[in-house]
């Protein structure tokens, strides 16, 4: 979704239902935005909200959007880092193991999210090492796990 998106995240969604159980989760682990009326809850709490309650990522993403919930704290530093933006360090070196994994996982110059944690949990380097390699090479990163890109 696009910038002028925000606070409309449920129209991604027509027909799909809040789930209660779900709701009321998110909602315990989510916190207004400084001078606003929306809320928002971060990338990890999402992940750890649907291990919990035994869901896959993307319904617990689906259903942050239906609750017009904004996500903050992308894992690969890819958003929602106010005020820094963007956590990738495109400087950083890429080892010869991390760009031999990327290559593995590319298809019309893209890779996904799920891809990249991957790559990141068999190399034992952070996730943000791999989404940094991928903005280095000029690689997009696509299909959230929660669906937010």
């Amino acid at each position: 979704m696009t910038h002028e998106d925000a606070g409309h995240y449920a129209k991604k969604h027509q027909g799909i239902k809040i789930d209660e159980n779900i709701k009321q989760e998110l909602l315990k682990n989510s916190e207004q935005i400084k001078d606003s009326k929306e809320k928002k809850i971060s990338c990890p709490i999402v992940h750890s909200i649907a291990k919990k309650l035994s869901i896959t990522p993307i319904q617990a993403g689906i259903q942050s959007d239906l609750l017009e919930l904004r996500l903050s704290y992308c894992q690969l530093g890819l958003f929602g880092w106010e005020p820094l933006g963007k956590l990738i360090d495109k400087k950083k070196p890429i080892p010869d193991t991390l760009e031999k994994e990327l290559k593995k996982t590319i298809k019309d110059n893209r890779t996904t999210c799920a891809e990249c944690w991957e790559i990141a949990r068999k190399l034992k380097i952070k996730k943000l090492d791999v989404a940094s390699a991928c903005e280095k090479k000029g690689i997009k990163i696509k299909k959230c796990q929660l669906g937010a890109f």
